[in-house]
């Protein structure tokens, strides 16, 4: 009988949830729980996954949750204060958190999946830019409004209606003048990092964070919950011994892939296939995806099984032909000749709470059952 690949979940997972558990919280990094005479240390967030953020819980119902090595961020409950004696590298968050400029795409299927949409009030993203519906309907109302995209907000705008809180991506850092200024309006900002994650639930778990601060802990426990049956869902299935590469062709020339520990080919590997760079890239780099020259590409790719094309930077493709107009080397591909070649829809990034079924949707591209596919399609 085939080994299962509940085996292989097990160890691309329990490495990092032992990690994570071990110290008893997601950033796996020791820190002094004593921030203020005033508040007294109770317990911390259970997290299994996630390593880029923790949240410790004090008395009277504060919390302080630390993002990465790159903020610490106290949430006061409604009606109270926080202490006058925290460290200054400490923001205050008050609760409730309203009127949120939401620049992190990613996020934005959090807010939907723990039904905290009434908390957002501005986007970076126009209209046209969401795929996720409720946001659509959400700008379309009205009730969400376009405020400038990350390097360029509309900082009147965002002043004039008392913006409680700005989330960034860590695109942020190439206009740190942006979040500077932002912060010189009083106007909290925090950089999300979920994309930063090496496990695939480790990003979806996040969404514990966002509950938090807009007061939906127990949906959002129940959406990771929800999330993570899809996983263990197929992990039940057996292995396929076939090879996948994931990519896109940036406007260089170049082919920009995942990094091997990355959470997508973790996602892959939990399908039942093997990404097809096995030790790519440097594990201490946060950065998640490389580029390299398509001579290169094809030396380590040219034999991959399947080829799955990341639509989401430069649009979705109608045919093998726009694929190989890219690079005519991708004619030589084997995935190529023997017609296995699919692509992304454009919402894959922006659908995180939907890891689960973009995983089950791999696994059916790979053992051939197309039916149910939802955020993948075959090129002709």
């Amino acid at each position: 009988m085939k080994k299962k690949i509940t085996a292989m979940l097990l160890s691309v997972v329990m490495a990092v949830s032992l990690t994570a558990c071990g110290s008893g919280s997601g950033a796996g990094k020791e820190k002094d729980t004593n921030i203020s005479s005033e508040l007294t240390y109770d317990h911390s967030m259970e997290l299994t996954y996630a390593e880029e953020f923790s949240v410790d819980y004090y008395n009277d119902g504060y919390a302080l949750a630390t993002v990465a090595d790159d903020g610490r961020y106290l949430i006061v409950p409604e009606g109270k204060e926080a202490p006058d004696d925290l460290a200054k590298d400490i923001t205050v968050l008050k609760q409730p958190l309203t009127n949120i400029y939401l620049v992190a795409s990613a996020v934005m299927d959090m807010f939907v999946s723990i039904d905290a949409l009434d908390s957002i009030r501005f986007s970076s993203q126009k209209e046209d830019g969401w795929y996720i519906e409720a946001a659509k309907q959400e700008m379309e109302a009205g009730n969400i409004i376009y405020a400038g995209k990350y390097s360029a907000p509309d900082y009147e705008q965002i002043l004039s209606e008392g913006c409680g809180l700005a989330i960034e991506n860590t695109m942020i850092y190439h206009t740190p003048e942006v979040k500077e200024q932002l912060e010189k309006f009083n106007i909290p900002v925090m950089v999300d990092y979920s994309s930063y994650e090496k496990n695939p639930l480790g990003r979806t778990e996040w969404v514990k964070l966002y509950g938090l601060l807009t007061g939906h802990e127990e949906e959002a426990e129940q959406a990771f919950e929800a999330e993570a049956g899809a996983f263990e869902a197929v992990s039940q299935e057996e292995p396929t011994g076939k090879t996948v590469a994931f990519f896109y062709i940036t406007s260089t020339g170049e082919a920009n892939v995942r990094k091997s520990a990355d959470y997508l080919p973790k996602m892959i590997e939990l399908a039942g296939g093997t990404y097809i760079f096995k030790d790519l890239g440097d594990e201490d780099d946060a950065a998640s995806t490389l580029s390299m020259q398509m001579e290169e590409f094809y030396a380590g790719a040219k034999d991959a099984d399947y080829i799955i094309y990341n639509s989401t930077i430069d649009g979705e493709l109608a045919s093998v032909d726009d694929l190989i107009a890219k690079s005519p080397l991708l004619e030589k591909f084997k995935a190529v000749q023997d017609g296995n070649v699919y692509c992304t829809t454009k919402n894959l990034y922006q659908s995180t709470m939907e890891l689960g079924t973009i995983t089950s949707d791999i696994h059916g591209m790979l053992t051939g059952d197309e039916s149910g596919l939802t955020y993948l399609y075959k090129l002709n």
